[in-house]
């Protein structure tokens, strides 16, 4: 962990960043929790437990700066709440989501499914593009298998 958080800190610092106490505590609660997929308030009641004089404004500013760093992406899973996910070390793309409609889990994906579409719509459209996202919503194989028993 503590080398992940060097390597955001280099990040933040060249941006003319620092990785100040509250922001490192938002990073921590993301590195413990990096395949929960919390939302802010999520974030920010783990936040507090850590640095209990951070306000709920400044978790957001956090948050804000990550995403726009890509540092972390911000996600919706189609139930109006933002969830943050920490990118994967290396990762050049977003990684894709299954959510399973019945019971709420997530599952990442984390092969890059889409270069060949990537390099069709280059080459047909001229669009270079940048990032993809790609969540499928259905059933998970648990849910499944117990409908399936009833």
């Amino acid at each position: 962990m503590e080398h992940r958080i060097e390597r955001i800190k280099k990040q933040l610092h060249a941006q003319s960043y620092k990785l100040t106490p509250q922001r490192e505590a938002t990073v921590r609660v993301l590195l413990e929790h990096e395949e929960d997929h919390l939302s802010a308030e999520d974030i920010y009641l783990l936040v507090k437990d850590k640095a209990p004089e951070i306000g709920l404004a400044t978790v957001y500013r956090t948050l804000e700066l990550l995403s726009e760093l890509k540092i972390i992406d911000k996600i919706n899973f189609g139930d109006g709440v933002s969830r943050y996910d920490l990118r994967k070390e290396g990762a050049t793309h977003f990684h894709h989501h299954l959510v399973c409609m019945e019971c709420g889990t997530v599952e990442e994906i984390v092969e890059d499914l889409l270069e060949d579409v990537e390099a069709i719509i280059e080459r047909d459209w001229g669009f270079e593009v940048k990032d993809h996202r790609l969540t499928f919503h259905g059933i998970c194989r648990n849910c499944r298998s117990s409908n399936q028993s009833k």
